[in-house]
């Protein structure tokens, strides 16, 4: 099975999850930042996962462009969606459904939600100072669900043979 993982982030936690479920998927998986993958032949992929990150309250503009570009290509294919963000519950919920169409959410074979992180040192001074006042945060903090991750992966990968 060959799968591509595509993924936007600002501050690296989606990057980090994206790398985390290649290494846990079966089969060859290629791993690409949206504003690097080029032209993509979904011809070649079995498998297409699109995850990006929440910054501002809205996940990257680059995800929705990519999802509403490619949409009809993606409905054809076993797709999965994931979204690092680090509200839980209802809120996450509701990040999730305003990230990806809601074809595509009613489409995928596994949907997840990761968890999150606030990287102070990948942060400039006015996001730092924004998420301290928001969040009550002073450092950096990870709260990246590796069950969530796993848990997306077996649903991609199926049943054990």
């Amino acid at each position: 099975m060959k799968t591509l993982i595509l993924y936007a982030t600002r501050h690296g936690c989606a990057e980090k999850c994206a790398a985390k479920l290649g290494a846990a998927l079966h089969g060859e998986v290629k791993t690409a930042h949206l504003k690097d993958a080029g032209a993509i032949s979904f011809s070649d992929y079995e498998t297409v996962v699109i995850g990006g990150s929440i910054h501002a309250g809205k996940v990257q503009k680059v995800v929705k462009s990519f999802c509403a570009k490619n949409l009809e290509a993606l409905k054809g294919k076993r797709l999965g969606l994931f979204l690092c963000c680090m509200e839980e519950g209802p809120k996450a919920e509701e990040q999730f459904a305003g990230a990806f169409p809601d074809v595509l959410v009613r489409a995928a074979t596994a949907k997840g939600l990761f968890g999150g992180e606030f990287d102070f040192d990948r942060m400039n001074w006015l996001e730092k100072a924004i998420i301290k006042k928001i969040s009550k945060i002073e450092a950096s903090v990870s709260k990246i669900k590796e069950q969530a991750i796993l848990n997306f992966a077996a649903a991609l990968n199926g049943p054990a043979a």
